[in-house]
């Protein structure tokens, strides 16, 4: 994926012209990484065409694994499809290329967008995604687990460096060792651990990013600027995702739960994990398979309050596309209300047009399931940030990752990994 994105770094930039054909229905090409929301596409594609009789829509799947590899791979050919989803981390990459049309003539009214989606698809003051929605942490929970334990989810969970605070509180209550006894109790045995009270694990969005920014820490100066996440407040934050497994013990062992093999997900689904912190976007792959009831709750509060990871996705128009004008049209339809509360009344997505009338849709749908994913849409409205909006996130991903599990597993401590982290992401970034 690093050559690929190098190869991409050659590339003109591309000049804004249409390449419509007259000669009959055009046929564009639509691609997204998401099988089941490719089912809800195929309905509002058929809305889009009914309105533009003169344009097909051929929707095609690529596994997000593929995905990113044989996007680049097209840019670089001159053979991208026409419209496509972009991603906050990848953006960078194919905005500062040239790769992405300049949504500026389709004229939208930003201001009714959620503003984190905006901001992840702007460049130069300029929008290059359609902003299409947007997905966040809250914390599941095993209704079954806390039901067993006796307890209560309160209505706000509270952390702090120090282990103060509900949340470890809570998660002790609901950790168990294999003969029934809590972390505080004698005798309790750490090695023989039955029931997790709580899933820490080295997940950025859904973990330690949000730990950093609850606590004061920021992960980037700007977007498009350079990485900060090496002081005090971010080394503390991160410490406390680390002790809840090695010094609270209310957490699963790094050596379960690092990636890339870690089975943080199997753990809750499987019943061993009460609480987990996971995007919304998880609940399709996860809820039906699940023997308990789901609860989701908003993500803790820390001491600077709840700051909470936004991923926005946006529809973005391939600049040097055969058929741009047609694009565009396209474009300007998902961008509308009929597209996106399509998608949120079939239950995949959380509308980027914000307005609690859309956004019902979608927790509709959910609570004829028995899933109150209202908390998600309540977290939106308070502090949100975006993932780093910095050129060279993709390649350096993965060394982040590396570093965080040596984090997670104890073998260097979290102001040095920070330092580590900081100093090579902000020497990829141009």
């Amino acid at each position: 994926m690093r050559l690929a994105l190098a190869v991409l770094a050659v590339l003109p930039l591309a000049a804004c012209g249409s390449g419509s054909t007259k000669d009959g229905p055009v046929t564009l090409t639509y691609r997204l990484w998401d099988d089941q929301q490719k089912v809800g596409y195929d309905k509002v594609m058929a809305g889009f065409e009914k309105a533009n009789p003169n344009i097909k829509v051929k929707i095609e799947v690529m596994p997000y694994d593929d995905y990113w590899t044989k996007l680049t791979a097209d840019a670089v050919a001159g053979s991208a499809p026409d419209v496509f989803w972009m991603s906050p981390g990848y953006f960078p990459e194919f905005a500062t290329k040239g790769v992405l049309a300049d949504l500026g003539p389709l004229g939208l009214d930003t201001s009714k967008y959620h503003p984190n989606v905006v901001s992840s698809n702007t460049y130069n003051g300029k929008l290059y995604g359609v902003p299409k929605d947007w997905g966040m942490p809250g914390l599941l929970y095993n209704k079954d687990l806390f039901k067993k334990a006796g307890v209560t989810m309160p209505d706000k969970l509270t952390w702090a460096p120090d282990g103060s605070g509900t949340l470890v509180e809570v998660a002790k209550k609901l950790t168990t060792d294999e003969a029934g006894k809590h972390p505080d109790d004698p005798g309790f045995n750490a090695d023989k651990i039955a029931t997790y009270g709580f899933g820490s694990w080295n997940h950025s969005q859904t973990q330690w990013m949000n730990w950093i920014e609850s606590n004061g820490g920021k992960l980037v100066d700007k977007p498009f600027g350079t990485y900060t996440f090496n002081d005090d407040a971010s080394a503390q934050a991160v410490q406390f995702g680390v002790d809840l497994i090695s010094k609270y013990h209310v957490s699963p062992p790094a050596t379960q739960t690092n990636p890339p093999t870690g089975k943080a997900t199997d753990m809750f689904t499987g019943g061993t994990v009460a609480m987990f912190p996971a995007n919304n976007a998880l609940l399709p792959f996860v809820a039906p398979g699940v023997k308990f009831e789901i609860g989701v709750a908003p993500m803790p509060e820390g001491p600077k309050g709840r700051a909470v990871n936004i991923n926005g996705l946006g529809e973005a128009v391939y600049a040097k596309g055969k058929h741009l004008q047609e694009a565009m049209k396209l474009a300007k339809y998902l961008s509308s209300e009929e597209a996106q509360k399509s998608m949120a009344d079939q239950g995949y997505i959380f509308p980027a047009l914000t307005g609690d009338t859309l956004a019902q849709g979608y927790i509709d749908f959910w609570k004829a399931k028995n899933i109150d994913v209202a908390p998600y849409l309540e977290e939106s409205k308070g502090t949100t940030y975006n993932m780093p909006i910095v050129t060279g996130w993709t390649g350096f991903e993965s060394k982040l990752n590396e570093i965080f599990n040596e984090i997670y597993l104890g073998k260097i401590p979290p102001k040095q990994g920070l330092e580590q982290a900081v100093t090579e992401g902000n020497a990829t970034i141009k």
